[in-house]
């Protein structure tokens, strides 16, 4: 399949995902209208497997992984870990299951505003602060070639003195790196405590937003290339679909980076000095990504600007062809229409020679009228 069908695809699909996002929002919104504060209310799409667990137990020495890859933890299992003293990972893949995320919430002590937060999938990326956890909301952006467009999901992670719960909407994410360095022992980060695990987490989400971008950029490339060969009605529509892309990148990656900020220069005692030097490099992604979508938004808005170009240009030759020839011909509809008049007293009329005459001459007015043209530069 070419670019630009996949275009096209894409551009039919995605804004259905993204609206019935802020439908469901909406309708859970609404069932909480009236309702105490904490009301746990999952607004996320349905789903039919059932909630996922795992959980890496880590030290310099040793690692424990569960789920995943085999059979998943029970509840417990995860909890056990969680008041060991070694560092825990426990990743949440399915938040449809209230009583699931309820019961682990109230068995590390999480508020009921947070356990309602986590439910709610449309939050805004934000960091709150609690006596013994820190609790951090991200927006995980992934590139899905299938579609050409972006996925959006909530992430939410909870920090403790060691340990460290994700909360996704759904199995699949982008942390298979940080697992896969758990399991290697690559760097520092089985040697470094819960906060560095949390900083790995999200300089993983922020370093796909980088695949994200990378997406949009071939999509545009693929529309500049045609808006330039062939500017057809529907280019504008995959473009403003493009805008739109924008438009959530924008919105994920702008408070993040308040996130981050505050990450990294808060004195927040779960947050050693030493991860805050690794949290500013996570700030820098971030500014070097806005700027990048902000670049990207006005080359959008440049590939609108260049389509409106092309369809007047192209309107514009048209026109100039049906002025030449409604040119060429006034002359020739003059002289018919002179001949054309029923006079006997018109001297040509008998002559014999008058018809290929007048032929000739409307002929030599066309041919003097077409070099008029080419010289002027007009053919």
């Amino acid at each position: 399949m070419s670019k630009i069908s996949q275009l096209k695809r894409a551009g039919s699909r995605l804004p259905a995902a993204a609206l019935s996002r802020l439908r469901r929002g909406a309708a859970a919104s609404a069932r909480k209208r009236g309702a105490p504060p904490g009301t746990l209310v999952y607004d996320g799409p349905e789903m039919d497997a059932p909630v996922e667990l795992s959980f890496f137990s880590y030290d310099v020495e040793s690692l424990v992984e569960y789920g995943r890859e085999g059979p998943p933890p029970s509840l417990e299992t995860c909890l056990a870990e969680v008041e060991s003293p070694r560092v825990t990972w426990v990743n949440i893949d399915g938040l449809h299951e209230v009583p699931v995320v309820e019961e682990l919430g109230t068995r590390v002590g999480l508020h009921r505003l947070v356990m309602e937060d986590i439910l709610h999938t449309s939050q805004r990326a934000k960091v709150e602060e609690f006596p013994d956890y820190l609790y951090v909301v991200l927006r995980m952006l992934r590139w899905d070639p299938e579609l050409d467009g972006i996925r959006d999901e909530q992430v939410s992670l909870v920090l403790g003195d060691n340990w460290v719960i994700s909360f996704q909407e759904r199995r699949g994410d982008v942390f298979e790196g940080v697992r896969e360095r758990l399991r290697g022992g690559r760097g520092m980060i089985r040697s470094r405590g819960a906060d560095y695990l949390a900083y790995a987490l999200l300089d993983s989400l922020v370093d796909h937003y980088f695949e994200v971008i990378e997406g949009v950029s071939d999509q545009i490339e693929a529309l500049e290339t045609e808006v330039l060969e062939n500017p057809e009605p529907g280019v504008v529509e995959r473009i403003h679909h493009l805008k739109r892309e924008m438009l959530l990148v924008r919105r994920a990656i702008w408070p993040l980076r308040e996130v981050v900020s505050r990450l990294a220069r808060d004195p927040l005692p779960l947050i050693d000095d030493g991860t805050r030097v690794f949290f500013r490099d996570v700030y820098d992604h971030a500014v070097q990504i806005i700027d990048t979508v902000e670049t990207l938004r006005d080359l959008l808005g440049g590939l609108t600007d260049l389509y409106l170009t092309g369809v007047s240009n192209r309107m514009n030759e048209v026109m100039k062809v049906l002025t030449m020839i409604a040119t060429v011909f006034i002359p020739l509809s003059f002289l018919a229409g002179v001949y054309g008049m029923n006079f006997d007293a018109m001297p040509e009329l008998h002559v014999p020679w008058a018809y290929p005459a007048l032929l000739g001459v409307m002929a030599l007015t066309a041919g003097l009228m077409m070099v008029y043209f080419r010289r002027k530069g007009w053919l």
